[in-house]
């Protein structure tokens, strides 16, 4: 019988016994991950007749499946990775928040500071799936060391780019960053369903995503304080310098925390559908069906292209900000920043809000779509009242806009999760981001060309015209939640549940 006690083990570590006296056991839950590529352990076998299909628990799973309890270590596991997340988005967006300077220490085009933003995106389309290959091959940890590694690399390396002929170097090192976003951007829902009850998984998944849009924030925030606009070119070249200095140094701290402090997983799966999903796992699994069941998979595709339009949408208005403020206000870089701090710290508010009601209500399909709904109204709005010549106008509907635009984003992880249960949550965040990667260049290239040629009112109207489409969309996705019947199978319907697994493997289509 699967234990959902929070305490269920006795103080010797023994599993919990039934009132028999025997110990509690679901043993058609003894199985893993194939994908882990980790050795079978010596669990003892099952006393019931095994699913073909399935593999017994590896070394990577090692206990009792049938224990459900959560771990104390989870809180540190996700604000750790919330953190160097942060760090990680605070360098895609140092550069694009102050747009203007950089051209004018490096001597380059406003299209060259563009891409320093776009190869974020750029990077991500081409490493998705040999990232999402080593995510399940060598597992969570690996994965963060790489990120935080290569996100602490990349902050050092701009510190060799202080003189305004070395823009390649800035280039190499944002680079290198980009590489590292990769091991980042899909892994909230992943950590919240490893580490995280049934009752927290939104939640959790919030948090992830909040510590990105907290460097996004931080990134608006702080570089035009950091880094005035002057002429003296070694100045500026100071200031800068203290910028690289200061993230270079946090990347390195969080590098070492990562080291120290983030594990693999917990000792117990937390919820019941973690325990199901190792059990789930077909040891023929290969990512290329896995990608082909996921696109078979109607829901999911509608999905992945609304998600992509919002998160496009957002990409875009973050790198051409400062340009658009500057337009109408100009001399106003600090404030362009904090306007961006206020669509991503109004954001992170709307992001925990919309986790907590989905732990809560469980109503993924009907939340997503009213918050789609009140960004396509909030964009308006905010295309509207920008150009008015009163900025404490533009604060409030670019706040407005973002609470609901960057809200949303947790949003479409969880609902991914769901629709496409029990199919890997690196694989299913990944499609949703490299979505959201493929049309953030587009509409930054499009956007940005049509602000330089005719200006920002149909530049914005642009975004406005596919976020519509976006917000229709969505209202055809149908909330098949697959996750959510798992966590309420019966405990003594599992055994028939894994017992069909080898045939339902391919029912994760529509």
């Amino acid at each position: 019988m699967v234990n959902e006690d929070p305490n269920p083990q006795e103080p010797g570590g023994t599993p919990a016994q039934e009132p028999g006296g025997t110990p509690a056991q679901e043993p058609a839950l003894r199985a893993d991950r194939s994908a882990s590529g980790h050795p079978s352990s010596s669990a003892p076998p099952s006393t019931l007749a095994q699913p073909s299909g399935l593999v017994h628990s590896s070394s990577l799973y090692p206990e009792d499946l049938s224990v459900i309890k959560v771990s104390k270590r989870r809180w540190a596991v996700v604000l750790l990775f919330s953190c160097y997340s942060m760090c990680n988005a605070f360098q895609w967006i140092q550069y694009g928040s102050i747009n203007n300077i950089f051209m004018k220490f490096y001597g380059v085009s406003a299209f060259a500071i563009d891409w320093l933003s776009m190869c974020y995106m750029l990077t991500y389309i081409p490493l998705l799936v040999p990232v999402a290959w080593l995510l399940e091959k060598f597992g969570l940890r690996t994965i963060a060391l790489t990120g935080s590694a290569l996100n602490c690399l990349g902050a050092w390396v701009k510190l060799g780019s202080l003189k305004p002929h070395l823009f390649p170097v800035t280039v190499l090192g944002q680079v290198i960053c980009s590489v590292a976003q990769v091991f980042i951007l899909g892994m909230p829902s992943r950590i919240a369903s490893v580490w995280f009850g049934a009752n927290e998984v939104s939640t959790a998944c919030a948090i992830a995503v909040f510590g990105n849009q907290l460097g996004i924030a931080i990134g608006f925030l702080v570089p035009p304080v950091l880094v005035p606009n002057i002429e003296d070119q070694d100045k500026l070249a100071y200031h800068i310098s203290i910028m690289f200095y200061i993230i270079g140094g946090v990347a390195t701290l969080l590098f070492i925390l990562v080291i120290i402090v983030f594990k693999e997983k917990p000792k117990h799966p937390p919820s019941r559908a973690q325990s199901l999903s190792y059990a789930l796992a077909s040891p023929d699994a290969s990512y290329l069906s896995s990608i082909v069941r996921l696109f078979k998979n109607l829901n999911f595709v509608l999905l992945v292209i609304t998600y992509g339009l919002n998160a496009g949408a957002f990409y875009a208005l973050s790198t051409l900000l400062n340009r658009m403020v500057i337009i109408h206000y100009p001399g106003e870089e600090v404030n362009a920043g904090r306007i961006g701090l206020t669509i991503v710290i109004a954001g992170m508010l709307g992001a925990v809000i919309s986790g907590i009601w989905l732990d809560r209500s469980k109503t993924y399909k009907e939340t997503t779509l009213v918050v789609y709904i009140m960004t396509v109204i909030g964009m308006v709005v905010y295309t509207l009242t920008l150009d008015l010549k009163r900025l404490w106008v533009v604060f409030i509907t670019a706040g407005t806009m973002g609470f609901f635009m960057t809200g949303y984003l947790p949003l479409g992880f969880e609902f991914a999760v769901e629709l496409t249960y029990p199919e890997s949550e690196g694989m299913s965040s990944g499609l949703l981001n490299v979505s959201a990667q493929v049309f953030g260049i587009i509409f930054t290239v499009s956007q940005g060309q049509i602000i330089d040629n005719y200006g920002t009112l149909p530049g914005n109207i642009f975004l406005c015209v596919f976020l519509t489409l976006g917000a229709v969309l969505t209202a055809f996705i149908r909330a098949d939640l697959r996750r959510q019947r798992a966590n309420k199978e019966m405990p003594e319907n599992s055994t028939s549940l894994l017992s069909q697994s080898a045939e339902q493997r391919p029912l994760l289509g529509p």
